[in-house]
């Protein structure tokens, strides 16, 4: 019987699963940021049960950084783009919402199998949810290239670096503070300047459709 913060953590890895599954069928994309961050929550308390039950008291800070910039203050950032862009659609995809998840539940199954030889190498009580950790990467590039739109995109890119960390804190206890205060700054001035290219596109195309930036590709060739 695993120790009951190992369970904790397990269940916090269904959750990001199901989270991101959740966002993969998302229509809306105000709905798409609240599930992002939710995302975040279950992602800040999982790693808060991982610095309880085994001792690493540095992912307290990892975990309070992960709180402030994911569930406080990126979907502020995204919310105010939003409303400032005037930009409350239905989000665009190429795929159909049971095509998208069926080829999901295929990325899944390959996550699972592909971390099976990794997390037999890993040392970490927590070890058994790298294929979760994985899955949710996968689901997240899925996310990115079957949306039409740039904040769906940057939404699924931030996603995906909610994954990476998971994978992290489950393969070796997460990465030095200094490695995750550079990657957090990263982030916030990645989305800051996507922000300033979202009101050039909108600018330029009345649109944030990206196949616009094609067409523009097109011209110039």
């Amino acid at each position: 019987m695993p120790p009951f913060y190992a369970q904790l953590i397990n269940l916090f890895a269904a959750i990001l699963l199901l989270l991101s599954f959740a966002m993969l069928s998302q229509r809306r994309v105000l709905s798409l940021i609240d599930l992002f961050a939710a995302q975040g929550l279950a992602l800040a308390a999982s790693t808060a049960v991982v610095a309880w039950g085994t001792g690493q008291h540095h992912l307290y800070w990892s975990a309070g950084l992960t709180f402030g910039l994911k569930v406080l203050l990126l979907p502020w950032i995204l919310y105010r783009l939003i409303r400032r862009l005037n930009v409350n659609w239905d989000v665009e995809r190429l795929i159909n919402v049971p095509t998208t998840m069926l080829i999901g539940i295929v990325l899944v199954v390959f996550s699972f199998n592909l971390a099976v030889p990794i997390s037999q190498l890993a040392s970490t009580v927590t070890r058994s949810t790298l294929g979760i950790a994985m899955a949710c990467v996968m689901l997240s590039f899925l996310m990115m290239i079957t949306r039409r739109k740039a904040i769906p995109q940057v939404i699924g890119f931030l996603s995906m670096e909610n994954g990476l960390f998971f994978a992290a804190t489950s393969a070796t206890y997460g990465m030095p503070m200094v490695v995750e205060l550079g990657i957090a700054l990263d982030v916030l001035v990645g989305v800051l300047i996507l922000g300033v290219f979202f009101f050039q596109i909108r600018e330029q195309f009345d649109s944030l459709d990206l196949k616009h930036l094609e067409s523009l590709r097109e011209v110039e060739e």
